[in-house]
């Protein structure tokens, strides 16, 4: 987290996973060095789907499924989570996360690479939540957008990179440098786009939330 990590082990200490399967798929996500949500990040999402009782979440990157899961224990009988992820070996994980946490009725894993999925895609979602490398924040935008719904949010998680964004891109380095640019030139567009209403939340490792017109 960009801010204090005690300050961030402190509000953890109250937050749960909402049950033991969601727990134990965490545990060994972090075990296995997987990027999932953070606890911080995951209690806010929580309370966005809480107050905006989102009927179609879209999800890009899955991941092994973490986050999916997690967002399925808060959403309405009617409502249902569409993820997608291209990396095979997590998408086989997901599959069998999501089975073992009995979500398989809440949550539908399409496979493939995002950018070839998200064109083909023509229903509209009350959230879009993108979790996927960094680096192509920037190229899902303009298909995330025409697939929100009027009033839909969009939130991106890791938009501060744990603080490397802040920095002169000859501080960080070379091998991050385009990451840091573009995430730098996402950010911008987000803030800027007059079709939405950004936020840019340091929770985590740093959320934008951003609401349709």
């Amino acid at each position: 987290m960009v801010c204090d990590e005690r300050l961030a082990s402190f509000i953890n200490s109250f937050n749960t996973d909402y049950d033991e399967v969601v727990t134990s798929i965490r545990r060994e996500a972090e075990e296995n060095r997987v990027p999932i949500i953070r606890r911080e990040a995951g209690e806010f999402i929580k309370m966005l789907i809480l107050m905006n009782r989102p009927k179609k979440i879209l999800e890009i990157g899955s991941a092994v499924g973490f986050s999916a899961i997690f967002m399925s224990r808060f959403l309405d009988d009617d409502a249902h989570i569409t993820t997608i992820e291209n990396y095979q070996p997590r998408i086989e994980e997901a599959k069998k996360n999501i089975v073992r946490a009995g979500a398989s009725d809440k949550i539908t894993l399409l496979e493939g690479d995002a950018l070839e999925i998200l064109p083909e895609m023509t229903e509209s979602y009350d959230m879009v939540f993108m979790d996927a490398a960094k680096g192509q924040y920037g190229n899902f935008f303009t298909e995330a957008i025409r697939l929100l719904a009027p009033k839909g949010v969009l939130l991106c998680d890791n938009v501060l990179q744990d603080g490397d964004v802040l920095e002169s891109r000859f501080a960080v380095t070379r091998r991050n440098r385009t990451i840091h640019s573009r995430m730098r030139e996402y950010l911008y567009e987000l803030t800027h786009n007059e079709h939405l209403e950004t936020a840019i939340l340091n929770i985590g490792d740093g959320m934008s939330l951003s609401i349709r017109k």
